[in-house]
């Protein structure tokens, strides 16, 4: 159960050396948050992010989770909520991909889709589904700013975003009134390993900001979260724009 600060005492990360997921574990570790599921493929580094946990006074368990065998998920993650009620989930997998790439590689453009969209939608209904039975908890779902309107340079990836953020608006509706809180987090650019070496956009930001972002959003039970806040006029500029327009911006 959250503690009397509304701060969760357990964490489930499901993207266990998500840069943004870690950043986001240590910060509610120094809000009281206790222990911590890392679920992810196992990996020295899923093993290192439990280690660099519990130097930090949580108890950091690793949890093998596969986004692209949703035929596990069901079993994997109910063992997790087995183990006692968890407070918050935090879906934070996923794959940037190669535009130009994927366009000539219709198999490495679905394995986009199938780890960000069709992975994101089975573990989402499983952990959705488990918060309802317990009748508390939220469940925190990485989307991306680039899921309001596909762009030229990176409309897989925007599609699976896209489709993900619709998903989860949908499921927060669905579990509402039963105590179950859902909350979509939109990022812009991040700076991390994924995004290094492309080229940065305007208002870019970092996994520590998206994590401040998350742990504000969670203590005001939020159901829509942009990271920076200045995104949000923004990107509602760019979805109203013609297309004609829209076409001639170098996105």
């Amino acid at each position: 159960m959250k503690d009397a600060f509304g701060a969760p005492q357990t964490l489930l990360l499901l993207g266990g050396t998500s840069e943004i997921g870690l950043a986001t574990a240590r910060r509610l570790i120094g809000r009281r948050t206790r222990r911590v599921y890392l679920a992810g493929r196992p990996s020295p580094a899923l093993d290192q992010a439990a280690r660099e946990l519990r130097a930090l006074g949580a108890e950091a368990m690793v949890v093998g989770f596969d986004a692209l065998d949703p035929d596990t998920h069901e079993e994997v993650l109910g063992k997790v909520f087995a183990e006692g009620d968890i407070d918050a989930v935090l879906l934070a997998f996923g794959v940037l991909g190669d535009q130009a790439h994927d366009e000539q590689d219709p198999a490495a453009a679905v394995r986009v889709a199938r780890t960000n969209y069709a992975g994101a939608v089975s573990a989402a209904l499983v952990c959705g589904s488990a918060l309802q039975r317990q009748g508390h908890g939220s469940l925190v779902v990485l989307s991306s700013v680039a899921g309001e309107r596909a762009r030229r340079s990176n409309f897989i990836y925007g599609s699976s975003k896209a489709g993900l953020d619709a998903f989860t608006q949908g499921l927060g509706d669905a579990l509402h009134g039963c105590g179950v809180h859902v909350m979509v987090v939109r990022p812009g650019f991040v700076r991390t390993k994924m995004t290094e070496g492309r080229p940065e956009a305007p208002l870019a930001t970092t996994p520590s900001a998206v994590a401040e972002a998350i742990e504000a959003g969670l203590r005001r039970r939020s159901e829509v979260v942009w990271v920076p806040a200045a995104l949000r006029p923004v990107m509602a500029a760019i979805r109203l724009m013609p297309r004609p327009l829209f076409r001639r911006l170098p996105l």
